[in-house]
Parts: structure tokens; sequence; C-alpha cells
């Protein structure tokens, strides 16, 4: 089973359809010290004003900066001691299963592996309400995560069924009512085996969108964690490709 986390966001005004995606646990890379990546830049311009206080990498360059922002990252995200910035998913893991299960994940439950990166070099369109419209590139450093805790497996699935769609707009709606952004966040569990071959059986120039499987709506970001699935948009770095600094 893949588990997703499924996401409800208001648009536009109070009343209006919520927006539901589901996508790939994770999110932004911490970074723990900027002096490195200043001294290749200059100052650090990030995209909001959550983003640098939280210190997430989610920052504005411009275009020529690409190339080495991009080996920047592939050389420190793997390295798992790294100094610079934060190389494991652990904290982000924990955060989202506190925010779709409500419930403190344990680093005994779970076990994770590198699968490598997935590079977008191709700037699209962000949604990111922080930056919305904004061309972005991203870089993904997949880890494949095992929930092996079987009472918490029983507990996700659970928690994708009592939770549908329809609940999750209401939930939004109610967190703006009482003073939030109107976002709403739960799991989704669906079969990996159906999801791959949702994808595959588009053309590979077709698959980079969201699709609809079982009726979710699953942001094209999913792609990112299925291996065996191509797409143009992607280049993938398998775990243990050896990545060589040129600045």
């Amino acid at each position: 089973m893949l588990a997703l986390e499924r996401k409800a966001s208001l648009t536009g005004e109070p009343g209006n359809s919520a927006r539901l995606r589901a996508q790939p646990y994770g999110g932004g890379v911490r970074i723990l010290n900027p002096d490195a990546l200043q001294s290749l830049i200059g100052p650090i311009h990030f995209d909001s004003a959550r983003s640098q206080a939280e210190q997430d990498f989610r920052i504005l360059i411009p275009a020529s900066d690409w190339e080495v922002v991009k080996l920047f990252c592939l050389q420190h995200l793997g390295n798992p001691r790294d100094a610079h910035l934060e190389a494991y998913p652990d904290r982000e893991l924990a955060e989202e299963f506190a925010d779709t299960l409500n419930l403190r994940l344990q680093p005994d439950q779970y076990s994770h592996q590198s699968s490598g990166f997935v590079i977008e070099n191709d700037p699209v369109p962000t949604a990111n309400v922080h930056a919305r419209g904004q061309p972005t590139a991203r870089i993904y450093r997949i880890f494949e995560v095992h929930i092996e805790d079987q009472r918490l497996c029983a507990a996700m699935l659970g928690a994708s069924r009592q939770v549908s769609d329809q609940d999750l707009a209401r939930l939004a709606l109610e967190d703006l009512q009482s003073g939030g952004k109107g976002r709403a966040n739960a799991i989704l569990t669906l079969p990996l085996s159906l999801v791959r071959d949702s994808y595959l059986a588009l053309p590979p120039e077709m698959r980079y969108q969201a699709i609809t499987v079982e009726g979710y709506q699953l942001d094209e970001s999913v792609l990112a964690v299925l291996e065996a699935v191509d797409v143009p948009q992607y280049q993938r770095l398998i775990a243990g490709d050896e990545i060589q600094p040129s600045y």
C-alpha cells in the first residue's frame, strides 16, 4: 500500500470549493547553516516570511544560478551528516503524521532507505500559496519509508477510509471559520500497483499531470516516488550515484 498526504485548501471566498490533492509525505528541506550557500549565490531570498522563519529551502534565484544551486543540493543532501542541509526525512515525517493522524510517530515504528534524487530542470508555475505562479524548479530527495508497526498500519488504513474528501473540505472550512488558513490534512492509502499502473497506462508525454485514482485526485508530485514510471520532466539519480561538485 502507498500512503499519501491528502490535503484540502479553500479557494477564493468562504463557501467556495476546496482544492483537494494527495501527494507524497515530505516537505521543505531545512537550511541548517546558510553560510556555504551564501558564499555561492550571495544573500538568500526566501519565497515568503514563513520560509525564512523556518529556514525552509524555498528560495528565489535567477535562472543563471540554477546549476550551481542544484549541484549544491545534490552534494549536501547526499551526506547524512551534513552540517548545511537537513539530510533526513524524520522531522517532516513526524510533523505530517501528527497533522494527518494526530499521533506522535516513534522512531521504532518505521524504517527508511534513500532511493536517490528526482530533479525538475524545467521550471513550472507553483501552486504554493506563498509564491503562487512563480516559475519553480524542484529537487526531491526520495526515501522509501516502511511502516513496521502493525497497529500503526491498521490505524492508517482505517483513517483513510473514515475521512472522505467531503469531510476534509468541511474540516478546511471549519479551520477558516476558527481563524485558520482554511486547510485540513488527512491520510490516503491506495494499492501501490494501482497507482503505478494508472500512470503507466498513459503515454510518457501525458503522465506529468494530476490524475484521479479511485475517486481521489493525485498531485503530479506522486510521480517522483514511482521509480518505474518514466516522465520526460524528471531526471532521476539513483542512490549511490556519485555527485561531483563543480563550484
